[in-house]
């Protein structure tokens, strides 16, 4: 019996949903189109048909923990197989030592690989496309999941199919001819007349055709692969091109006319890659209105209007985006919503951080939100999860002040242990060695008062450190 296993992609930043979408915490990670996240829905979606131990997650070292909170959530058996990559190398990388993992375990091995993004509201189909592509891919071709296009999209790459495959199955086949790069409109329109599907970045295969077809095409990541270890990963890793899948491997196919093929489904399919494609989704009022959170709106239409913190009230207006977070809005014409990526280069530029974390920050132990800031000061107010702690730590540059809000916090000062209750707090001078703590059964808030000439979140000496984090001493 052949095993069945199932890749996410849980990279990317996400930058055309900003500012809701930042580096330290991406779209995928975040429940755009109902309670549960995007990569939540992709990890239930998946578990149809695939074991939850059998399901393997890609992301990136700064996300692994929050995505391994979200997975425990749905199926603790997915957390045992979070890869945490050290450096972003595209997706060929990514599935490559994803695959690896796979083949050394079972190298016939059937793998399917998603993205942790996408959304898929005909799952019926989506699955019934999965098991076709898999029947094909035991005949040892690289299978992709073509969208069938209802409009000319001109933010999807594109696949050219050919000739029909022998291979019985609940969809047709086809033999891919060509991958065309994201087109202008009037070629868009073309492309659809023509019966060209969308590329949805979703491939099945054989673990073993995969590893043959990257020694044959991608030789020197093959020769690295196989010598990675827990060890020597990150030098190994940073070595990897950035290379994605297509690139790197499908269009190497194409060009030798070797074993690609494609399964064309209409799954009502989006990547959620802009604020356009998450009024799409969505429910409109009586006024084609899409809002969420705290919002007043009059005389407007047509419009996204989303806050996540405060009020957001809008007058007289058609057709825009509104959105709303703790430390930035957005304003923007919903037909340029593809073009928010220019837009969040030029804030990068200006304010680095508001692309980067959200106020609110997520840790493996908890999470903190950053109440205010100036030159020489930061208040934080902190939630300590059930039996976390926080590392053995110091500060060169700045001392801090803990009330306890809620809760019951343990703390380490200067090798003191003691104890604090609702409304008591305490002072850590800067180079005390110190350590927070929630022993109990119940969450610990704090708020925290850092004062000093620096309060940079880099300001920290880790001597120990429960969940593996670098070692700074």
């Amino acid at each position: 019996m052949t095993n069945r296993y199932a890749v996410i992609l849980c990279g990317g930043s996400g930058t055309r949903l900003w500012p809701l979408s930042r580096t330290l915490r991406p779209k995928q990670l975040l429940a755009l189109n109902g309670e549960q996240t995007l990569l939540q829905q992709t990890a239930k979606r998946l578990a149809q048909r695939v074991e939850p131990a059998h399901l393997f997650t890609v992301t990136h070292e700064d996300h692994k923990f929050e995505v391994k909170g979200q997975l425990a959530e749905l199926f603790p058996q997915a957390i045992e197989h979070v890869l945490a990559e050290p450096c972003a190398r595209n997706t060929l990388p990514a599935i490559a030592w994803a695959t690896y993992q796979i083949y050394e375990q079972d190298e016939n091995a059937i793998i399917g690989v998603f993205a942790s993004d996408h959304a898929i509201d005909n799952e019926e189909a989506f699955l019934n496309a999965w098991q076709t592509a898999e029947l094909v891919a035991e005949q040892d071709y690289l299978v992709l999941l073509g969208i069938k296009p209802h409009e000319p999209a001109t933010g999807y790459g594109y696949i050219r199919p050919s000739q029909l495959l022998p291979i019985k199955g609940t969809l047709s086949v086809h033999q891919v001819e060509q991958f065309v790069e994201k087109p202008d409109l009037e070629k868009a329109k073309q492309f659809v007349s023509d019966g060209y599907l969308w590329n949805s970045g979703m491939f099945v295969f054989k673990a073993s055709t995969f590893m043959r077809m990257l020694e044959q095409y991608q030789p020197e990541i093959y020769k690295q692969l196989c010598t990675v270890n827990p060890q020597n990963l990150a030098e190994i890793y940073a070595q990897f091109p950035s290379l994605s899948m297509d690139y790197g491997l499908a269009e190497e196919l194409v060009k030798d006319s070797e074993k690609l093929a494609v399964v064309p489904v209409d799954m009502a399919w989006s990547d959620l890659g802009s604020w356009d494609s998450i009024y799409a989704r969505h429910g409109k009022d009586a006024s084609n209105n899409v809002t969420h959170g705290e919002v007043l709106s009059l005389d407007t239409k047509n419009s996204l209007i989303w806050a996540e913190s405060g009020v957001l009230a809008i007058l007289g207006l058609d057709n825009i985006v509104a959105i709303q977070t703790a430390d930035a809005t957005l304003i923007c014409d919903r037909s340029r919503s593809e073009d928010i990526k220019s837009l969040v280069a030029v804030v990068k530029a200006l304010k680095p951080a508001l692309t980067e974390i959200h106020q609110t920050v997520i840790r493996p132990w908890g999470s903190y939100t950053v109440l205010e800031e100036r030159a020489n000061f930061k208040i934080k107010r902190i939630i300590v999860n059930p039996g976390a702690k926080l590392s053995m730590q110091m500060h060169q540059h700045r001392s801090e002040h803990w009330v306890v809000v809620s809760g019951t916090a343990t703390i380490i000062n200067n090798e003191i242990e003691y104890t604090l209750q609702e409304n008591q707090s305490t002072y850590i001078p800067k180079t005390h060695l110190h350590r927070l703590a929630n022993n109990t059964s119940e969450p610990l808030s704090i708020i925290e008062v850092q004062c000093g000439e620096y309060v940079g979140e880099d300001d920290i000496v880790r001597f120990d450190d429960k969940y593996g984090r670098l070692i700074t001493k």
